[in-house]
């Protein structure tokens, strides 16, 4: 589990792709600190496992399941990447619950500064805008961040000039695509709604049947 609180910016050192799947080699130096092979790493908010470490970056696999869900696969050598090592348990849960497991991908709309702040309008599709709310939490790119509104095709957040300097955030355009993960609590929540409004309706059926 993460926290959407980025640690630290990584460059992508080396990519090698095979038919359906690539690993990445990850330059970086924070989260290094105390990495063990296994860990899980948010790259873009995409949960990846370590499978080989040194002193100065990390290799992790990236499965063709991983690739339909988001934009990793878009990544070429030098690419800047966000970085989050899982929450530890006497951490401080600085963002909200975030999982690293992609929901996918928006494209950017319009990037327009108001003051202090940048506003980001994020293109999505119907299912992934159906769990957004606004002053809600999402994850875009791996950073915990709050909704500020949502249309019937896209949804904004307002940027702090630390997240942008800290975060990818910072060097994205217009027309370019973000990983991005709903709230975690709110799908379940929609996911039991679901099922009880299936079994009310079972039992009305049952009930004419009488």
């Amino acid at each position: 589990m993460f926290t959407g609180i980025i640690e630290e910016l990584g460059k992508v050192q080396r990519i090698t792709r095979g038919s359906k799947e690539q690993r990445l080699v990850i330059n970086c130096k924070k989260i290094l600190e105390d990495m063990h092979i296994g860990d899980s790493i948010a790259v873009n908010g995409v949960c990846l496992t370590v499978v080989e470490f040194n002193i100065n970056s990390f290799s992790a696999d990236v499965m063709n399941e991983t690739f339909s869900r988001s934009g990793l696969g878009e990544l070429t050598l030098g690419s800047v990447v966000n970085l989050e090592r899982a929450m530890a348990a006497n951490g401080r849960f600085g963002g909200h619950i975030v999982s690293g497991h992609i929901d996918g991908t928006g494209k950017i709309k319009s990037v327009r500064q108001d003051g202090n702040a940048v506003w980001f309008e994020i293109s999505v599709d119907s299912k992934i805008l159906r769990g957004i709310v606004e002053k809600g939490s999402i994850a875009i790119d791996g950073i915990s961040l709050t909704v500020a509104a949502v249309g019937r095709d896209s949804f904004k957040v307002s940027i702090i000039p630390h997240t942008l300097k800290v975060t990818v955030l910072g060097s994205k355009r217009v027309g370019d695509r973000v990983n991005l993960e709903n709230d975690v609590i709110g799908k379940y929540i929609s996911k039991f709604l679901g099922r009880e409004e299936k079994c009310e309706e079972s039992r009305l059926k049952e009930l004419l049947m009488i």
